[in-house]
């Protein structure tokens, strides 16, 4: 592999450009004119012009960087997270072209991407799934049947869904009637899949997640744990490794599913097994997504890997170079997203940033999209970037993600730190004692 083309923008491109320089992998960069002057455009070794701002006529348009990767002559494509990364008819166009798709084969994307089909793989894997109904729901009267079996509070979701798209608790049929089709409306705008499931919404839950990575040998391991509670909107703000909840019993058991997960599927690359577990620690498949997640990060700080290399590694058909014995917890680490967003109402805030300091020091870490002055627009997700603390001890992590916040200097735009400031003092997350309810917990405690 000489040259990867990243199907991909922002920090996450940044992020997958500097392991390719480190392993002599040239990169070819793709950009909307929304993103002409991004970090990520100049320190690419080539760049491609695809298309206007708006992500269908660009980050999405699977003809557009096809052709640029054609054009440039990259061997691989390496589409980050988000986009086109979970998408089949993309990996299996690249291989038609000749080109290496990093990330598993097109067959498992299908099917882990749609949410009933994992289901039933799981659950024939014997795998544990939250309590719910398997098949497509059609109408609002059958899912109000279903909810009425199932008993409430329920969830309905996308079966294409991702990052809380397509998701809403319904505590009552009522809340549920309403719900039904503004949700399936949202599925076929986002997903172009309208197909819809429930499960029993588990009260009070944490969300835990396993990392794990698999070769075209056979062989698949799993990275541990990360404990990923800290959310608004169900989408994550705040994560952490190892999970403070977890006994040393759960942690193992926990782990070892993800990868018999991930085994009956016959995984290659980078991938996370998702989920959602009790206050008396039974845990449930939420879902896997095959992709490099924002927060890998976190992972590399506790084990010592380069998640990316690893993915580019098993791309070109080299074995895992360590077993699961090799494997271990290494400290502490948490990473905090840092958004362009209101941090009272967390909508989001474009505009121009004046200036932009972030902090440095032993245990920092900053994958961020940006450097110096720099223009957020509409058109993409709001987040900056992200902060990583490790340290040898939770504390050490949480002490120096304080400091860190305390020192960036973001002017010109509004940015949530005053809000990731709150949670990190707030007793219950700093005890490890919290759940996804932390964020309304947060809210009502520091409520003028």
């Amino acid at each position: 592999m000489k040259k990867v083309l990243i199907a991909n923008r922002g920090e996450i491109a940044r992020r997958v450009i500097r392991t390719c320089r480190q392993k002599g992998i040239r990169t070819v960069a793709v950009y909307s004119e929304a993103d002409a002057c991004m970090p990520f455009v100049r320190e690419a070794d080539e760049a491609v012009l695809i298309g206007p701002p708006p992500v269908p006529q660009s980050y999405l348009n699977m003809e557009a960087i096809l052709t640029a990767a054609k054009e440039k002559s990259a061997d691989a494509i390496h589409p980050g997270y988000g986009l086109l990364s979970e998408n089949a008819a993309f990996a299996t166009r690249c291989r038609e072209e000749g080109m290496i798709f990093i990330g598993p084969e097109a067959s498992v994307l299908e099917e882990m991407g749609d949410k009933i089909k994992a289901r039933k793989r799981m659950i024939a894997a014997g795998v544990q799934v939250v309590p719910g109904y398997d098949g497509s729901i059609l109408t609002a009267d059958q899912a109000s049947a279903i909810a009425a079996e199932i008993g409430y509070p329920v969830m309905l979701k996308a079966s294409a869904g991702g990052g809380g798209i397509g998701m809403q608790i319904c505590r009552d049929n009522a809340e549920l009637m309403k719900a039904f089709a503004s949700t399936k409306g949202r599925a076929k705008a986002y997903f172009g899949n309208d197909d819809m499931f429930i499960e029993k919404y588990i009260e009070n839950p944490h969300h835990i997640e396993v990392q794990v990575m698999g070769d075209a040998h056979g062989n698949i391991v799993h990275l541990f744990e990360r404990e990923c509670s800290v959310q608004r909107r169900h989408q994550k703000v705040i994560e952490e490794s190892p999970s403070p909840f977890l006994d040393e019993e759960t942690r193992r058991s926990i782990c070892e599913t993800a990868v018999r997960a991930a085994e009956a599927v016959g995984y290659t690359g980078a991938g996370t097994v998702e989920f959602i577990m009790n206050e008396d620690k039974a845990f449930y498949f939420l879902e896997m997504n095959t992709r490099l997640q924002v927060e890998h990060p976190v992972t590399e700080g506790i084990t010592g890997l380069d998640l990316v290399s690893l993915q580019l590694t098993i791309a070109e058909g080299i074995p895992l170079p360590f077993t699961q014995e090799d494997i271990a917890v290494r400290g502490h680490a948490i990473e905090l997203r840092i958004y362009a967003e209101d941090p009272l109402t967390f909508r989001p805030s474009p505009g121009r940033i004046t200036e932009y300091t972030v902090p440095r020091g032993e245990g920092v870490r900053i994958d961020d999209a940006i450097s110096g002055e720099a223009v957020i627009t509409p058109f993409y997700d709001p987040m900056i970037g992200k902060l990583i603390t490790t340290g040898a001890t939770r504390q050490e992590a949480i002490d120096r993600a304080v400091a860190a916040v305390s020192s960036y200097r973001i002017t010109g735009i509004k940015t949530n730190l005053p809000f990731l400031a709150e949670i990190l003092a707030y007793d219950n997350f700093k005890r490890g004692h919290y759940t996804t309810r932390v964020i309304d917990e947060v809210r009502r405690t520091n409520k003028p």
